[in-house]
């Protein structure tokens, strides 16, 4: 079906409508990715989290066919700094800036505080995915020169976007990431099978440690209560606060996710003498668990790692999902069977002063990470040689 070569920009996602967005974000082939729902990234606007005097100025594009339909969507924003990223930009920043040139505006486009891979060009079956691609950058690009800013950047998108990013004109950058790979385990103790004799051990007396002093829950769907998200909240504040000193998500958030979505989130909670004292919160996919926030209020031995790894592994394999992504960084998860794999982003400079040197950057750090990533796992991986 032909599109119109017209591209319009929403300044609120609620502007485009939740039918026509998850129309083009709900393709099957996207594999139920919740990231770039409609109601994910609604519920980041409404609780005021993902708006323009947070620094993230919603400018969402949409593309139509002949008949008037929305055909294609890409969640965009226009940036004043770089928080909540995870794909770090700020020696560019400071390069430019200290050149005489102004980095921000700048545009993203992204799931706001999420370092998870996933569709960044959103399309309706039965569109083509060239042409539809095609409107959606140039429409970016157009987007970039209007408001006079230094760069657009798309971050964790799937690898058949970068690379089509790349024939774009968009530098590419490699990241890597942890992720667990379901290898048709029946159960937990068939995954512990696979490891080394003294990961297995390893693995076994942390999860004994950890279980002998609390209970664990696991809560998903109509068992998720504002108790729940009101304990959780407590712990993503705490563990925010030591971090990076400024949590970007409200608790108006958390409940908005727990209705809207309450399908698609795993939350696993410690509890200790009948009060809750840490939780890991997972969104679920049609094929990967995703493991984004943890937290507590009193130190438990080995808790993070059952809360945040094991707990996440036993459910996959439970549900039969093929992988986990447990998020950003972290070497510690490779001998939990979490294996580095490479995570992707797009940049495209506006000034041929600052593209030149950063495409230099990025051409020597894909060769970097990609040596890393096969060292890291030839010489760490918790798994037996065949």
């Amino acid at each position: 079906m032909s599109l119109k070569p017209a591209v319009s920009v929403s300044r609120r996602i609620a502007e485009i409508g939740r039918d026509a967005w998850d129309a083009c974000a709900a393709n099957p082939a996207y594999s139920g990715n919740p990231f770039v729902l409609y109601d994910f990234l609604d519920a980041l606007e409404e609780a005021n989290c993902a708006v323009e005097r947070q620094g993230w100025g919603p400018q969402h594009l949409s593309v139509h066919d002949g008949e008037g339909r929305v055909a294609a969507v890409m969640p965009l924003y226009l940036k004043s700094h770089s928080q909540g990223e995870y794909v770090f930009d700020h020696a560019w920043a400071e390069a430019y800036e200290r050149a005489g040139g102004r980095y921000y505006p700048k545009l993203l486009s992204a799931a706001p505080f999420t370092p998870a891979t996933g569709p960044r060009l959103l399309i309706r079956p039965g569109i083509d995915v060239e042409q539809a691609r095609a409107l959606l950058l140039g429409g970016a690009l157009a987007l970039c020169e209007r408001y006079g800013a230094s760069s657009l950047h798309v971050n964790f998108p799937t690898e058949p976007e970068w690379r089509a990013m790349g024939d774009f004109g968009f530098g590419l950058r490699e990241g890597q990431q942890y992720h667990w790979q379901n290898a048709a385990y029946r159960d937990f103790e068939d995954f512990l099978d696979a490891l080394s004799s003294g990961r297995r051990k390893t693995i076994r007396r942390e999860r004994r440690d950890a279980q002998a002093l609390v209970e664990i829950v696991r809560l998903t769907g109509a068992d998720l209560t504002e108790d729940h998200w009101d304990a959780f909240f407590g712990f993503y504040m705490d563990t925010g606060s030591r971090k990076w000193g400024r949590p970007y998500l409200t608790r108006a958030f958390f409940s908005l996710l727990g209705e809207r979505m309450a399908n698609r989130v795993l939350l696993v909670m410690a509890r200790r003498e009948g009060r809750w004292i840490a939780g890991a919160l997972n969104l679920i996919g049609d094929d990967c668990l995703y493991g984004r926030h943890w937290g507590c209020v009193e130190d438990v031995p080995f808790l993070h790692f059952e809360l945040c790894y094991y707990q996440a592994i036993e459910w996959a394999i439970e549900q039969g999902l093929a992988r986990v992504e447990a998020g950003a960084q972290g070497q510690h998860k490779i001998a939990r069977g979490y294996l580095p794999k490479p995570v992707y982003s797009a940049h495209y400079i506006a000034d041929p002063a600052l593209r030149g040197p950063v495409e230099r950057f990025l051409e020597e750090e894909r060769a970097a990470v990609d040596q890393e990533i096969e060292w890291l796992t030839e010489e760490y991986s918790p798994f037996r040689e065949s």
